[in-house]
């Protein structure tokens, strides 16, 4: 007499994944090789799907990890993940060279802001360099698609910035740093530059300084032309010549140069307000190499405030504010995000001024 289909000890139909355990008998492990079968694909496609690899469609990938959740299996660190039914990690693309980066204080400290938000909520940061912010477009779009993080922090925002409408419609969560004009609607947490800049000018003219100089960051940078159209708006109300500004891609061979520069005119500044802290440093050694006397000849006055302006002689003056605070704000401000708060733009402190060394009325 035969057994009926489904009464106990009729044998599973082919390339059915055997049970975890049953009554009675200890668990068997699962493999990858079950939770391939339980999803109708080779055992390449699941550690495609796990190792975020490209290869496998959206929904192929959403089956395999419906089967490893139903059988409870997981390699490594993804089993949390699935057991929470979130990613534990933030995204982070910055368009600058590696080699920039590395010596560039904001960054370090901005990036040490986030990690120490990150480590208390048992989350990871993904870090990654692109050469251009299509590039970036894309590997947000791969990030997200791919289930790699739950959300990104977007940074170095441009006049008509590419990346707003395509990570807006694929529906990113994401906190964008820059103010709310440049950012497109995301929510974001931002620095008043232009205060800053005026007040940098203010003090500069108040030690009587007239020929004041500027020297930038790229001029597609959103924050740029702020500080840029600050820095001539400030000018003109103290009825002083407009300044001179000169682009760079703030590393410290672009700030010597454009120092050098500035100091080979007939009418050289007397004053230069810089963008960062790594091209006043460059500043101070290049009017060293000239015999330019500071701040007798010269007043130079850095942005930042790292460890590097404290480092030098003279010290620097600079334009101060917290940079590991502002990262610790915006990871908060996407962790409110991710729990579904509602979420509002908001600036944090103003960069304040700091006199050292480094600025002094003009010599007559």
């Amino acid at each position: 007499m035969s057994t009926p289909p489904g009464a106990p000890g009729t044998p599973p139909p082919p390339g059915t994944p055997p049970p975890p355990g049953t009554a009675g008998t200890p668990p068997e492990r699962v493999t990858i090789k079950d939770v391939a079968a339980a999803a109708g694909v080779s055992k390449g496609a699941v550690s495609l799907a796990f190792n975020r690899k490209s290869g496998v469609s959206e929904a192929t990938r959403d089956r395999i990890f419906a089967a490893a959740h139903r059988l409870g299996w997981a390699p490594n660190s993804s089993a949390r993940s699935l057991s929470r039914q979130s990613v534990d990690t933030i995204g982070l693309a910055v368009c600058r060279p590696a080699r920039l980066l590395g010596l560039e204080p904001f960054y370090m400290e901005f990036i040490s802001g986030i990690e120490s938000v990150l480590a208390a909520h048992d989350c990871s940061l993904l870090l990654r360099l692109v050469g251009s912010l299509e590039e970036e477009t894309t590997l947000q779009e791969r990030w997200w698609r791919e289930r790699q993080i739950a959300g990104s922090v977007l940074v170095d925002f441009h006049r008509q910035d590419p990346r707003i409408a395509p990570l807006r419609e694929l529906g990113l969560p994401a906190v964008a740093v820059g103010h709310p004009d440049l950012t497109g609607g995301f929510p974001s947490v931002w620095t008043d530059d232009a205060s800053a800049v005026a007040e940098a000018v203010r003090y500069l003219a108040a030690l009587g300084h007239r020929r004041i100089a500027r020297v930038g960051g790229p001029a597609g940078l959103g924050h740029s032309v702020i500080r840029a159209e600050a820095f001539e708006r400030t000018l003109e109300e103290l009825g002083l010549d407009g300044g001179r500004h000169v682009e760079t891609d703030f590393s410290g061979e672009e700030g010597a140069r454009a120092t050098r520069s500035l100091l080979l005119t007939p009418d050289r500044p007397t004053a230069i307000v810089y963008d960062n802290d790594i091209m006043a440093v460059a500043g101070l050694g290049v009017a060293a190499e000239m015999g330019v006397s500071v701040p007798a000849e010269l007043s130079l006055l850095a942005w930042d405030d790292s460890q590097l302006c404290r480092l030098t002689h003279p010290a620097l003056s600079a334009m101060s504010h917290d940079v590991h605070g502002f990262g610790a704000e915006v990871a908060r401000v996407l962790f409110d995000l991710l729990a579904g708060a509602e979420v509002r733009s908001r600036p944090v402190t103003t960069p304040s001024l700091v006199p050292r060394r480094s600025t002094a009325p003009p010599r007559a």
